[in-house]
Formats: structure tokens, C-alpha cells, sequence
């Protein structure tokens, strides 16, 4: 029989609420006491300790000891991207709403203001920079795809994007992509992960050592905020 890997194993992991729950809080890259964990997914110390086991067993977690104590953060970072995958997942399966669906808030600060989503920008800077972009004119939105204007190709190549080399990847050039902490859409495709990767050669955005989530500088802020004003 072939190798497969054990989706089963680690799917069933995560359906227990309480387990979701302390795996979700670790998603910033941080490292947490069992009684912190207990706190934020509303379980029995007894209880906590039962289910960090089976976590830590599985291969999810790792445990640090410091001192006396114990922490425990995610055991690799393809860990928090098949978690945040299900995420991004859960909410593109979701039917239309009428209302919208509010943000949130339960998702750790550093990861809902700035992150990667497999390559491109997504969180609370990415889905402002989409909302600017389309109410200046630079995209228009067609369901899922994306079509970007003369005037958005304009502003791109001043940036210093490159539009043709993203033109010839083998993929969708630009999309909507859900951002499962402030679910509304950011861009997707070759084009946003072009931008995000011009905003990494200029500096404006730099990767931390914990996570996905992405340390905008002081530069940055400034010049971000200036596309599609």
C-alpha cells in the first residue's frame, strides 16, 4: 500500500472545540502555560492536561520547559498554515450572507494586522489596501477574479511591480482571496503575490522568526498607505 499521510489523524486533533481553541491562541508563535490555555478555551486543568497530551503526542505541539514551567506553541510552522488553511477554507464554504459577517476578534493581534497568506498579504492591511484599490479605480472585481485597470496597471508598474513576469506565471493572475480574520476579501493570485514581494525587496514589510505574521516598518506604514490614496 501506498504512503499516505495522516490527514485523518490530525483532522480529528482539531475537531475537539477546546483543542481548537488553544491551538487558535497559538497561532501568533508564542509559547503558553497550560493554565493560560485552560483560561482562553474554558476547560478543567484535569481536562487541559488530557488534551495538550494527545496535541503534543500527535505532533502539533511542542513543549518548552522553563524552570518549574511548562509552555507549549506549535510544533512546526506547517502546523499554522494547515490551520489557517481550514480557516481560510471554513469561510469560502460559507453561503452568501445578507449581513456582513463582522471581524474576528478572537484571532491573535499580530497575525490580524499583517500576514502571509500562502504568498501573498492578507489581515487588516491587506483588506484595507483592497478596499483602497477598488475605490480608486485600480481593480475591478468580477465574482472571484480580479481584472486590473489601466490606471491599476499604471500605479502597479510605479510601484515597481512586475506585471508581465506576473502575466506569465502558471496560475490566476489576480483573485479575491477570503481573509478569515476580517472576512472580506484581500488579493490573491500571481498579482498579489507580486506586490507583497515588492513590499519585502523595499522593505516595507519584514517576516518575523515566530510566525506568519508580518512586521510593517515605519517606512512602510507611511508608503502603504500612500497606494491607490
Amino acid at each position: 500500500m501506498e504512503y499516505a499521510p495522516s490527514i485523518s489523524q490530525m483532522a480529528g486533533l482539531l475537531a475537539d472545540p477546546g483543542r481548537a481553541a488553544m491551538l487558535w491562541a497559538l497561532m501568533d508563535g508564542s509559547a503558553r502555560p497550560a493554565g493560560e490555555l485552560a483560561a482562553i478555551a474554558g476547560l478543567s486543568a484535569s481536562s487541559t492536561s488530557g488534551h495538550l497530551a494527545r496535541l503534543s503526542e500527535g505532533g502539533l505541539l511542542a513543549v518548552q520547559t522553563r524552570g518549574r514551567n511548562r509552555y507549549y506553541r506549535l510544533a512546526t510552522p506547517e502546523i499554522g498554515v494547515a490551520i489557517e488553511a481550514l480557516a481560510s477554507a471554513s469561510l469560502a464554504s460559507q453561503p452568501p450572507r445578507v449581513r456582513a459577517v463582522p471581524a474576528s476578534r478572537t484571532a491573535p493581534a499580530a497575525l490580524r494586522q499583517a500576514r502571509t497568506c500562502y504568498d501573498h498579504l492578507a489581515g487588516e492591511l491587506a483588506v484595507s489596501l483592497f478596499e483602497r484599490m477598488s475605490h480608486a479605480n485600480w481593480i475591478v472585481v468580477h465574482g472571484t477574479a480580479v481584472d486590473l485597470t489601466d490606471s491599476g496597471s499604471a500605479g502597479m508598474v510605479q510601484l515597481g511591480v512586475d506585471l508581465d513576469l506576473a502575466r506569465r506565471k502558471r496560475r490566476q493572475f489576480a483573485c479575491t482571496c477570503p481573509d478569515w480574520s476580517e472576512r472580506k476579501p484581500h488579493l490573491g493570485g500571481a498579482l498579489g503575490a507580486a506586490l507583497l514581494d515588492n513590499m519585502m525587496t523595499n522593505r516595507w514589510i519584514e517576516p518575523t522568526t515566530t510566525s506568519r505574521a508580518l512586521r510593517v516598518t515605519p517606512r512602510g506604514q507611511r508608503e502603504i498607505l500612500r497606494i491607490a490614496g
